[in-house]
């Protein structure tokens, strides 16, 4: 019989390790929707001890699903083992993530224990999880470069205390995908108990390797892959959930293990939901959810495909979610169609307030641009969210003058706190010049390290979605902003961005030492 792998989405977890990635705690609930929607096994909501934001997050995802697993993540000590297990209290079905370090560098310089000592510790914490659930998982950090015998010895203690997956994780991207395969086949050969547990990896993409290898740790026996989507993660990021589950669909002939039971019709919208609530863009040649991945523009391949699709496409671009929601509202559709909709899209009001609110500036949207696309729809209520949270500065008006042969400038006014304040400024360009003119109100003291514009749907109409990277004291946030005219969207991002900015940070990194 041919297994079923398991699909672990970390996109919440360790996808908002990504510098500027954050995500509130409803932008958490509505990804955990749409990838329950998708039919993944397990949601990695969090890390519930790093804030009490992170805490909340956790229990509203485990909340709201029903169908997928929520995992929360917990470092092998008590206190963070007894946080989640609060956390996943109303969970469905809950799993506890819990790890600590195995690699000779990472315990004698991180942890500065000894080796005897990390393994009663990985035994104690997995012990002390099974309190509060069944599921637990055990991942010994960084594997990758961890000695094997000893790795076997915490592998085989784990799983007798009760861990029911063993997460083996590439923790800095360092394998080779050959390499980490065997290590796979190793392990599995060498426990004595390897049968009572599901083994699982998780690669980071430093060396571009995260996808190759964990498709070769799945060829060679691991049973679950812990992945993000559009391959959002720490520092290079993590492998791509799109990437992993279409090479395990197409080919099968190689693969003895299946995805069936995901719904990959739900991969695009979900790519795109993150990439709007996240501010990274996906690049346009990105394998299954970038622009071009469909598209041919060799008049050869065009050819090809137009006698038969399968000379020069191995997949279809339907089955990933591309063409798939093509409902188109406008001026004339009613309040039902718009919350029909967005329900659809994993979207729910809390109060006919909060509705009317958005039913508002739908449209606003409507009067200026003649279809609005689900992509509209997501960045609308992203924008509504972004100016519901922690909101110091709004932009009340913006007015900008540029003509060839002059100097830009722009008059901008913010509502800073309950006052409107107004300010001029010149520019090298209508953006730069908005951008000084928020900064003679704002003095905020950061550096722009990114600014990014994207359309979200085709057209010249189409609405811009700008991104803004700022820096202050090593801090790095992004700002997103959506308009018909790209200077407001930009000057929007640039004020989501100064918010955000003022909100001091409170999430603790998973991988230090205390919290």
């Amino acid at each position: 019989m041919t297994d079923r792998l398991i699909i672990f989405d970390t996109t919440l977890r360790d996808g908002e390790q990504s510098p500027g990635a954050s995500m509130t705690r409803d932008e958490k609930v509505r990804i955990a929707k749409a990838l329950e929607r998708m039919h993944v096994d397990v949601i990695e909501a969090g890390f519930p001890i790093a804030s009490p934001g992170d805490f909340e997050a956790v229990q509203a995802v485990a909340r709201a699903i029903q169908d997928s697993t929520v995992c929360g993540l917990a470092r092998a000590l008590d206190k963070d083992i007894d946080r989640a297990g609060e956390a996943l209290k109303e969970a469905n079905a809950g799993r506890i993530h819990t790890f600590i370090a195995t690699s000779p560098i990472h315990m004698k310089m991180k942890l500065r224990m000894e080796p005897d000592q990390v393994l009663e510790q990985a035994v104690r914490a997995v012990k002390r999880a099974r309190r509060y659930t069944d599921d637990v998982e055990f991942s010994p950090e960084d594997a990758g470069r961890s000695e094997i015998d000893f790795l076997c010895r915490v592998i085989e203690a784990v799983i007798a205390a009760g861990a029911g997956t063993v997460n083996i994780p590439d923790t800095v991207g360092y394998n080779l995908p050959q390499q980490f395969g065997d290590l796979i086949r190793r392990l599995r050969e060498r426990v004595p108990n390897s049968d009572k547990a599901v083994f699982s990896v998780h690669c980071h993409n430093d060396l571009g390797l995260a996808v190759a290898n964990s498709l070769s740790a799945v060829q060679n026996g691991a049973r679950q892959v812990e992945c993000t989507i559009n391959g959002l993660g720490e520092r290079a990021g993590n492998a791509a959930l799109e990437e992993v589950v279409m090479a395990v669909k197409t080919r099968r002939d190689v693969f003895d293990c299946t995805v069936d039971h995901l719904d990959t019709t739900q991969i695009v919208p979900t790519s795109r939901l993150v990439s709007g609530i996240t501010g990274f863009a996906v690049q346009p040649n990105k394998a299954i959810v970038g622009a071009n991945a469909f598209a041919h523009e060799s008049g050869i391949h065009q050819d090809g495909v137009l006698k038969n699709r399968e000379t020069y496409e191995i997949m279809r671009a339907e089955d990933v979610g591309w063409s798939a929601n093509r409902m188109v509202l406008g001026k004339h559709s009613g309040r039902n169609a718009f919350r029909t909709r967005l329900r659809e899209l994993g979207v729910e009001f809390a109060s006919e307030e909060e509705l009317n609110e958005a039913f508002a500036r739908f449209k606003e949207l409507a009067d200026k641009k003649h279809e609005i696309y689900d992509e509209d729809l997501q960045a609308l209520v992203t924008e509504t969210n972004l100016e519901a949270e922690n909101e110091y500065y709004r932009l009340v008006a913006l007015r900008v003058c540029s003509e060839t042969g002059e100097t830009p400038r722009a008059t901008v006014t913010l509502r800073m706190d309950s006052e409107e304040r107004t300010a001029e400024a010149d520019g090298s360009g209508p953006v730069d010049a908005a951008f000084r003119a928020i900064e003679v109100l704002a003095h905020s003291g950061t550096e722009l390290l990114l600014y990014s514009v994207n359309n979200i749907t085709s057209g010249t109409d189409s609405q811009g979605e700008v991104t803004v990277r700022l820096e202050k004291g090593g801090r790095i946030v992004n700002g997103q902003g959506a308009d018909t005219d790209i200077v407001i969207a930009s000057a929007k991002a640039y004020v989501n961005a100064l918010n955000k900015i003022r909100v001091p940070a409170a999430r603790a990194h998973p991988q230090t030492g205390d919290v």
